[in-house]
């Protein structure tokens, strides 16, 4: 199982931009699809983005198309979401997930999962 630690969450205006971090542990990143998921208080954990292991395929959420993008650096074991135009509605916990078996949308889909990190989004 891999180790996956999130960062880069923080309070930020409306309309700003953010770039979150996810760090993963071990020698076999370039094995996992990655993906993020996001949860807010009083609602389920919902699918942001994810990509594919040589980061070719990627895939968004309509709430976040055109304003998130996901990316991934092998050779340094970490994943981004860079976040532009932020609205109040984004503010959650944001979490890592990495799965061996493919590329999905579903939290089940995913073997590991980080901590989270805040996002907070002011209007």
């Amino acid at each position: 199982q891999v180790q996956l630690v999130e960062s880069g969450g923080r309070l930020v205006q409306a309309g700003g931009s953010l770039r979150l971090s996810c760090a993963a542990s071990g020698r076999s990143f370039s094995s996992y699809a990655m993906g993020w998921f996001r949860q807010a208080p009083g609602k389920e954990r919902e699918f942001v983005a994810s990509i594919s292991t040589s980061g070719a395929t990627r895939r968004y959420a309509e709430s976040g198309q055109g304003r998130f993008t996901i990316s991934r650096d092998n050779a340094k074991n970490t994943v981004y979401l860079q976040m532009n135009s932020l609205k109040p509605d984004d503010t959650a916990v944001y979490y890592c997930a990495a799965s061996l078996r493919r590329l999905g949308s579903q939290p089940s889909d995913f073997d590991s999962w980080g901590q989270g990190t805040q996002v907070t989004v002011s209007s």
